[in-house]
């Protein structure tokens, strides 16, 4: 189905990026990290867990209402 797939350009692009400056990379993953790491704290490894679950769904799924 047209759509599902993944763009392969659009990958590669990311990935070349990933490759060519990691630390790009790094400041946009830290507030993630960040966030991780303050629930861990606060609640405990399980909730930092099911932050971590949310907030994958949530990409996923805004993802495919956007296209």
């Amino acid at each position: 189905m047209p759509g599902k797939d993944i763009d392969r350009v659009k990958a590669r692009a990311a990935w070349a990026t990933v490759k060519e400056s990691p630390v790009i990379t790094a400041i946009a993953v830290a507030p993630f990290v960040v966030a991780f790491g303050l629930v861990w704290w606060l609640v405990g490894g399980f909730a930092a867990f099911v932050l971590l679950v949310v907030l994958g769904v949530v990409v996923v799924v805004g993802g495919k209402l956007r296209h």
